[in-house]
């Protein structure tokens, strides 16, 4: 731990405790489990290891705090939310360190991420005050008939390992500009990002009770949050993470019925078309599938390729990530940085073996490289991939670009919502009657056209199919944290 804080500029970012009621305090049983370095398996610190009596100490936090939250003036919620965008930026560079040394991407893109995460909270302290209901048509005399827009009450946010501090800025901000209050519980890889990140929310004036923070082992996850789906004052649940997780919260919430929003996995693809502009769909094929080392939910998973392109694209692109600098994320020249963990590596690894078993040619990488550390492994391209590979049917998760050769365009957008999955798919063409036709046929939640970079504070963010629903971001992600009441006044002639 003293190490660890030794490479802040603010040491008392890091936290080793839960957050509960405005205090920082132990696991009630005093239990603790490690944190680790995926660079080097590492130890970097001890946190709590909650169990159901801390999940509950959170919700009971909550509840007393919503009501006084709810009252709150809307800019006066809009006014704190801003004090904690200021306060994130202000500690940017600590933060961005603090992402890299305990979840593995490069420095530069935990800098990104802060920006990123901030970018949430920015905006929805500017939409705070801009929740707006209707006053519905007059349709009786004597009648007055309106719509307002409540928070929905108690939110348990629970949060991946890959983005620590967008995902939980996320989720939180727009539960508390709604004027919702929060249980949340980190990813058990990387919780320390989230811990500082509600330090700094306590140091903008977020009031003790409307932000609770608990931390817990991989074994002890179902018993802390299960208690808060039992809970029937936990009114939403706001998830992101995998398909099978996703759907135990459903039906586990359901005796409660609680609001929920799901983004869940996904097995995005990316369409090539033949009159493409191939610099820039090699271009945004390499910002889309190798940031965070592949390990995003909106990585292309399946890059589709028209045969008269096929060869040329496949060699340009080679080309490109042959030359990506894999080093440890504290590397100011890393451009791809070690995987979460070794169950990471060893899944990447079986998906290369049986892609080159199946007859996938190998055309660059395909290795793990264990003189840099445990978690490393090549950036890799495989060519005449085929849909009996389990790359085609599973989400790899890791830096692995599978090609496969598609022939004319209802073959390519039938081959691309082959999936159960429907979160994010990219296309590159140059023909506006194909981009129309195409953006339309395609079963996504979000579609990229032309472009690799595709999330915004701005833009609604989630997925149709088994990639979930409910959005973030955007003016439809705050809606996802309000519950609409129709008011009906009689006697009014």
């Amino acid at each position: 731990m003293k190490e660890l804080q030794a490479t802040l500029v603010r040491p008392d970012l890091i936290r080793a405790h839960n957050l509960i009621n405005g205090k920082w305090q132990p696991a009630a049983s005093g239990k603790q489990f490690a944190i680790s370095d995926p660079a080097t398996g590492k130890v970097i610190a001890q946190v709590p290891d909650s169990g159901p009596d801390d999940a509950r100490a959170a919700a009971d936090a909550a509840a007393a705090a919503f009501p006084a939250w709810k009252q709150a003036l809307p800019r006066e919620r809009s006014d704190i939310l801003r004090k904690w965008h200021a306060a994130i930026l202000a500690n940017g560079e600590d933060l961005a360190r603090l992402i890299s040394l305990e979840q593995g991407k490069p420095v530069g893109e935990g800098r990104g991420e802060v920006a990123y995460g901030a970018s949430y909270v920015l905006w929805f302290a500017e939409e705070a005050a801009r929740i707006y209901g209707d006053v519905i048509p007059q349709q009786q005399r004597g009648k007055r008939m309106t719509a307002l827009k409540e928070p929905v009450g108690v939110v348990a946010a629970i949060t991946p390992w890959n983005f620590p501090l967008a995902m939980i800025a996320r989720k939180i901000a727009p539960a508390l500009a709604a004027g919702c209050t929060v249980v949340a519980k980190p990813a058990e890889d990387t919780p320390l990002t989230a811990l500082a990140l509600a330090l700094l929310a306590q140091e903008a004036g977020v009031p003790p009770g409307v932000i609770n923070l608990v931390t817990t082992s991989r074994e002890q996850a179902p018993g802390a949050v299960g208690d808060w789906l039992a809970d029937e004052r936990v009114r939403k649940i706001s998830f992101t993470g995998s398909t099978p997780v996703g759907k135990y919260l459903a039906r586990e919430s359901a005796n409660t019925l609680k609001k929920l929003s799901m983004e869940l996995g996904g097995n995005a693809p990316f369409i090539v078309f033949d009159d493409a502009d191939l610099d820039a769909a090699v271009s945004g094929l390499l910002t889309s599938k190798f940031r965070n080392a592949g390990q995003t939910c909106v990585c292309p998973n399946r890059v589709y390729v028209q045969s008269g392109v096929y060869e040329r694209f496949a060699e340009l692109l080679s080309k490109r990530v042959a030359a990506l600098e894999v080093a440890p994320a504290t590397d100011e020249s890393a451009q791809i940085g070690p995987l979460i963990n070794d169950r990471a590596v060893d899944k990447v690894a079986r998906h290369v073996d049986d892609a080159v078993t199946h007859g996938a040619r190998l055309l660059t990488g395909g290795k793990r490289l264990p003189a840099l550390g445990p978690n490393f492994f090549e950036p890799t391209v495989l060519a005449d991939a085929t849909a009996d590979m389990l790359l085609f049917r599973e989400e790899t998760f890791g830096p692995v670009v599978p090609l496969f050769r598609f022939y004319d365009e209802a073959e390519g957008v039938r081959a691309a919502n082959d999936t159960a999955f429907g979160l994010a798919t990219y296309f590159y063409s140059q023909d506006v009657r194909r981009i129309d036709r195409v953006s339309r046929q395609l079963e996504a939640g979000i579609v990229g056209i032309n472009e690799g970079a595709i999330s915004s504070a701005a833009a609604p963010f989630g997925g149709v199919k088994e990639s979930g629903y409910g959005r973030e971001g955007s003016r439809y992600g705050l809606d996802d944290y309000t519950i609409v009441k129709y008011l009906c006044q009689g006697g009014l002639q």
